[in-house]
């Protein structure tokens, strides 16, 4: 397997594409036969950027091991560190990169906060800009600042922060910290992101009346997330109560430092996984935890619904194709993140499906709902929108370009695709490095059987 050290100095966050050439095309690997391939995959993005988060407003200092070290991680470390915590980098066990010491400081505000085009970064970190003393300004790239920000905005001003977005209700805005957060009983819509949840639930302990949190909109998506929220602050002795569906409760205390194993991400396992369908033969992911908060644990079970088999053996989870892809019908309400590889899947099956419960991703680096229509179609495909998910009439594909939107989980869908359609080229698979800085690599490994 070729592996990228995060801390060599020739590590290239970007994969085997240069940033400098974002509109370049990169061509798909079509698989040539039977895939037959162990995958190691780096850390949770997820679990990454809530411990860094939870590890810079503890007590003492915490322990990373086996954190992601992505574009996404970096902006969440460049955002902490300016607000006053200190992150080392450590020589660590695993394959992927340093661990990280992470010291927690007096937090600071005056400076300014690049989100990137991450949305843990621009979600978590206002709230513990609110804790800090002095302006902190956030901002983004450009396709990410129209990302919904009203309801943390909102959130934050009803537990008396002073926050200045023009009116805008989305990035820039400026969160004029004063050290401290009353906190309190406040109600909220977070019906376009779990992530306004997870944010104020990961400061609430340090806010000076806790926080009394309930959500009123006409769904919750992502509830596996909150749950890994959750489970996460319990970690570090902070118990938040749930007296009912949409509702949390956390009183005001401490949050301890801890070492913690980063898991790795099964929602990055998505595409290899799948690929296994696609092409035939299995892929192997190795380090599958026991037991787990992350919603790439659902492809265990998602997956056998179009007709692979998914065995178990100590921590290496397999997938094996069957003898063709079955269409389905899915609700994928708390699996949101899944949907580009489950509908690349459909793309390619002998029936039709009807992926549902996907609403929000419309909301996530692109509109996802109508990039994967408009990017399946163009190869010849048939996708309708519907106001909450895609249905997907198999037809006949052909090569193309596969536009990506600056969004790294298109861009692994056009991978999936590719592999039996020739000719398929991803404009800018640079953006893969978000979350899975050597995706082109891996995935070539798998394709050519060289991943170990």
């Amino acid at each position: 397997m070729l592996i990228s050290k995060y801390s060599a100095p020739d590590f290239n966050p970007y994969g085997d594409t240069s940033p400098d050439e974002p509109n370049a095309l990169w061509a798909a690997p079509v698989a040539r036969g039977p895939l037959a391939a162990i995958v190691a995959l780096p850390g949770s993005k997820s679990l990454t950027n809530r411990e860094l988060v939870l590890s810079a407003l503890a007590d003492s200092p915490s322990l990373l091991r086996a954190p992601l070290h992505s574009m996404d991680s970096a902006n969440m470390v460049q955002a902490l560190r300016s607000l006053g915590a200190v992150i080392e980098e450590k020589p660590g066990a695993g394959a992927f990169g340093p661990d990280w010491l992470i010291t927690p400081g007096e937090l600071l505000g005056s400076t300014t906060v690049d989100c990137g085009l991450a949305g843990t970064v621009m979600r978590f970190v206002p709230p513990v800009a609110g804790l800090a003393l002095g302006p902190t300004t956030f901002d983004a790239d450009d396709s990410a600042r129209g990302r919904p920000m009203s309801t943390m905005i909102s959130s934050l001003r009803a537990l008396g922060v002073d926050i200045n977005d023009d009116g805008r209700g989305c990035l820039p805005f400026t969160v004029h910290g004063t050290g401290n957060v009353a906190g309190g009983d406040i109600t909220i819509d977070a019906s376009t992101s779990s992530q306004f949840v997870s944010g104020l639930l990961l400061s609430a302990a340090r806010f000076d009346g806790g926080l009394h949190l309930r959500h009123a909109g006409e769904r919750l998506p992502s509830l596996p997330h909150i749950e890994m929220t959750i489970a996460t602050l319990a970690a570090r002795g902070v118990t938040v109560a749930s007296p009912a569906v949409g509702e949390w409760v956390v009183p005001a205390g401490s949050i301890a430092g801890a070492e913690i194993e980063i898991e790795p991400d099964l929602s990055n396992a998505a595409p290899f996984l799948a690929a296994a369908l696609v092409a035939g033969g299995s892929v192997t992911i190795t380090g599958w935890p026991a037991a787990t908060t992350q919603v790439g644990a659902d492809l265990a079970d998602l997956l056998p619904l179009f007709g692979a088999e998914v065995t178990r053996t100590g921590d290496r989870l397999t997938v094996t194709g069957g003898d063709a892809i079955r269409g389905v019908n899915l609700d994928l309400t708390t699996g949101g993140e899944l949907a580009p590889a489950i509908v690349a899947i459909a793309a390619l099956a002998d029936g039709p499906s009807e992926i549902t419960g996907i609403g929000h991703i419309r909301h996530h680096e692109t509109d996802r709902l109508a990039a994967l229509a408009a990017e399946i179609n163009g190869l010849g495909g048939s996708v309708t929108e519907l106001e909450d998910g895609l249905r997907v009439e198999p037809r006949p594909l052909h090569g193309g370009v596969w536009r990506s939107y600056h969004d790294h989980r298109m861009a692994t869908a056009g991978a999936i695709i590719g592999l039996a359609v020739p000719g398929v080229e991803i404009e800018n698979v640079a953006t893969t490095a978000k979350t899975l800085p050597q995706f082109t690599q891996l995935w070539q490994a798998m394709v050519t059987g060289d991943a170990a």
